[in-house]
């Protein structure tokens, strides 16, 4: 255990380090990869293009910081972050060279701001935290490699059947190439992809949801093509994967992952709220309640541009169609001319409040979100203007660990 007065030290200069977290989070990866360049085959260059990683890691380091006394309050963000690690190959070796680096990147911003006794206090906080990690994270790896069908590292599987299913949405149906059993998942975990790109220097890792429910002999993702707009490069992955990735391809993943998981051992009533590609760990929790939780009710609430870009509607409608206990809603930014003739929305523009509380008329039980953070940050203040209780909100962003303001 770190003793008490490095703890007062790290807890009064980390709001130091949090005005200065672009910064540190820029010149560590700086420092990072100039030292050691093969782990670009772990880290998501694109988001290092775009600065998303830098503040990622400069959060990470204040929250932990902040809460060095108390690191159980925030049991669910180091958790989530073990998940990843777990799932694209952090070992207890590279630790040490993030710490070296990320002290270095301390010192190199703050510059005299900073004292010889702060930096021995951060050094200890970070081998403290480093240390939990990688306890999390070996349980994790020993879970993945024992369950029936797990698996140690990547492993290679077989597209057998791949699916548009919008404009932009493609999935892709998998089965293990060594034809063995697959581990099982819990609906709401992802699966990730290591993709060796011809062309490309290095790996490129992604994680995708799993889009349907436990139980199968395959695993399905469903995989949104980025395009290049607002100045921001077409993705490198998803682009290989829709244009470049046929039945037939091999691709390799390691064993489902995630904390984003629904609660199977509870009846409550459940309310899925997702943007864009965000409906895919909806579409795994939607299916699995249909499958085994037959009596449980479900509000699922989708929001997408148009009709174009809406992956799995007439699927969704159907299982609503079919069953009492479904009730499905459509909200579609920019509806076109079909979509309106059609009339396959029920709300025109973007999700607000007000909507929320005419077609929800129960609040009680659990409430899960999914899509792009300023997506989930608007839903999430609504739920709670609308008293529903944190605790009973959970919700997935795609890409490095975020928050979304919460109270």
């Amino acid at each position: 255990m770190i003793e008490t007065h490095s703890i007062e030290i790290v807890k009064s200069t980390a709001p130091v380090l949090q005005k200065n977290s672009e910064a540190i989070g820029k010149r560590f990866y700086q420092l990072l990869f100039e030292s050691h360049p093969e782990l670009y085959n772990i880290f998501n260059q694109t988001n290092q293009k775009r600065g998303v990683q830098q503040r990622a890691l400069a959060h990470s380091v204040y929250i932990c910081g902040e809460h060095m006394d108390h690191l159980d309050a925030i049991k669910p963000i180091i958790l989530r972050i073990c998940h990843k690690h777990r799932a694209i190959g952090i070992v207890p070796e590279h630790y040490p060279i993030v710490g070296k680096h990320l002290i270095q990147a301390v010192k190199d911003v703050l510059g005299n701001q900073v004292t010889e006794e702060i930096i021995q206090a951060w050094e200890k906080a970070y081998q403290y935290i480093a240390d939990i990690f990688i306890e999390i994270e070996q349980e994790l790896y020993d879970q993945a490699r024992a369950q029936e069908g797990g698996w140690e590292g990547f492993r290679e599987f077989v597209v057998v059947k791949k699916v548009k299913e919008s404009d932009v949405i493609n999935s892709f149906y998998l089965k293990p190439a060594d034809g063995k059993a697959i581990a099982q998942f819990q609906p709401g975990q992802y699966l990730t992809l290591k993709a060796k790109i011809p062309g490309e220097k290095y790996t490129h890792i992604r994680h995708y949801s799993l889009s349907d429910a436990p139980g199968k002999d395959y695993y399905r993702i469903s995989v949104k093509r980025e395009d290049a707009r607002n100045g921001n490069p077409a993705g490198i992955v998803s682009n290989y994967l829709h244009r470049n990735i046929q039945e037939g391809g091999i691709l390799e993943f390691s064993s489902p992952a995630g904390d984003f998981i629904l609660n199977t051992k509870s009846m409550n009533p459940v309310v899925l709220i997702s943007g864009g590609v965000g409906l895919t760990p909806m579409i795994s929790m939607l299916n699995t309640i249909i499958e085994k939780q037959p009596g449980r009710k479900v509000t699922y609430i989708h929001a997408a541009i148009n009709g174009r870009h809406h992956a799995m509607k007439e699927h969704v409608a159907r299982l609503a169609s079919q069953n009492s206990n479904i009730r499905s809603y459509v909200c579609y930014e920019s509806p076109t001319e079909e979509d309106r003739r059609t009339e396959s929305f029920d709300k025109e523009g973007f999700i607000d409040q007000a909507w929320l509380e005419s077609i929800l008329d129960n609040t009680q039980g659990e409430f899960y979100l999914c899509g792009p953070i300023p997506f989930m940050q608007v839903i999430y203040r609504a739920l709670r203007q609308m008293d529903i209780p944190k605790e009973r909100i959970h919700y997935e962003a795609f890409g490095p660990m975020s928050t979304l303001g919460e109270d």
